[in-house]
């Protein structure tokens, strides 16, 4: 295990990469062409009530409807990032662990909360998939995602709920859960587990990043240091009335066909990948982004950015280097775009 290094800008992220440029997105992991017009319909009928405090009770039972919970294991907060930075706050945490590379907002939460972050590097030659025993038994708190963010990686459930001990809280980032077919690992409903803490967000499938809203399932205990941590009304009406219609059972339809043709449009973009014999995928992606290794990728991705194509570095993510890439999955005719484009880029590079 690793200790902290300040080596990666760990507040980097892909909305970065886009600012202030007209360029072709392929660096935010947000589904595209979102939200969709019914919901931005009931997101904009709720303005009318913007005079009265928002009243997240709706939105709370229908989460917990949702995952078969009761609600007072369900809080509603200002998207997963505001989720990591209660938990960093609240826990009495003494020896925090992060397994990266992954999303790197929970270490830096945990850092700006005080504490001293110990890191597990899963490794490429292992396909960045986790081992349990890599793990320290005296950590207390650990933080994994799944799908993780940027390698795709879908852990097996039970591989990750191996991980749970009495006096540990597992933290499990399941942001890009609903993006993977049938939500197949996840642990979301899981009352069986002792200290798991799972995160969701409604930001990558519904396009709701500039509304904040996602939402923490955990034991009443859990929830309750987190509640009494946040400010008063920490989710505004727009983003509980969000909340409340993609837990409908129409929202789940059509999420779970999206996540289908998201897998579709990620295998046209492997098979694209694999044409280049300078690119390196990450098998097994499960996730609405790939990872891919480069040399010089860095050079290519300012190549890209002439071309009008902004992917994400992966440099800022621990136990990842200058030569790593990600992409998000886009629509056929622009991945074909793309790839046009990257070939351009490698023949520079020659």
């Amino acid at each position: 295990m690793h200790t902290q290094s300040d080596a990666h800008d760990l507040r980097h992220h892909g909305d970065a990469e886009v600012r202030d440029e007209k360029l072709i997105d392929l660096a935010v992991n947000v589904r595209t062409n979102t939200p969709p017009d019914w919901l931005r319909k009931r997101i904009a009928d709720s303005l009318t009530g913007l005079a009265a405090y928002p009243d997240g009770r709706a939105a709370r039972a229908a989460v917990a409807v949702r995952h078969d919970l009761p609600p007072g294991r369900v809080l509603l907060t200002a998207g997963a990032a505001e989720a990591f930075v209660l938990l960093a706050r609240a826990l009495p945490v003494r020896r925090p662990v992060v397994v990266h590379p992954q999303f790197t907002e929970p270490e830096a939460a945990l850092r700006d909360a005080g504490h001293e972050v110990g890191r597990v590097l899963l490794r490429e030659e292992d396909g960045f998939r986790l081992d349990p025993a890599a793990v320290p038994d005296d950590a207390d708190l650990v933080v994994i995602g799944n799908p993780t963010n940027p390698t795709s990686v879908l852990h097996p459930a039970a591989t990750i709920a191996a991980l749970a001990r009495p006096g540990r809280t597992l933290v499990v980032d399941e942001a890009f859960m609903d993006a993977v077919p049938g939500e197949r690992e996840s642990l979301a409903g899981r009352t069986d587990v002792p200290g798991l803490v799972v995160l969701r967000s409604l930001t990558k499938t519904w396009g709701l990043a500039g509304l904040r809203i996602g939402y923490v399932l955990a034991e009443p205990e859990t929830i309750a240091l987190l509640e009494r941590a946040q400010p008063l009304w920490p989710v505004s009406t727009p983003a509980l009335v969000a909340a409340e219609a993609c837990m409908s059972r129409m929202a789940l339809a059509e999420a779970e066909h999206a996540a289908h043709r998201i897998g579709v449009e990620r295998a046209h973009l492997l098979a694209g990948l694999a044409e280049f014999d300078e690119v390196r995928t990450v098998a097994g992606a499960e996730g609405p982004f790939v990872l891919l290794r480069i040399d010089g990728a860095d050079a290519i991705r300012d190549r890209l950015r002439l071309l009008g194509f902004a992917a994400r570095r992966g440099d800022t993510f621990p136990g990842l280097d200058r030569n790593w890439l990600r992409l998000a999955v886009r629509d056929r005719a622009t991945t074909n775009r793309f790839l046009q484009a990257l070939d351009q880029a490698l023949l520079l590079n020659g």
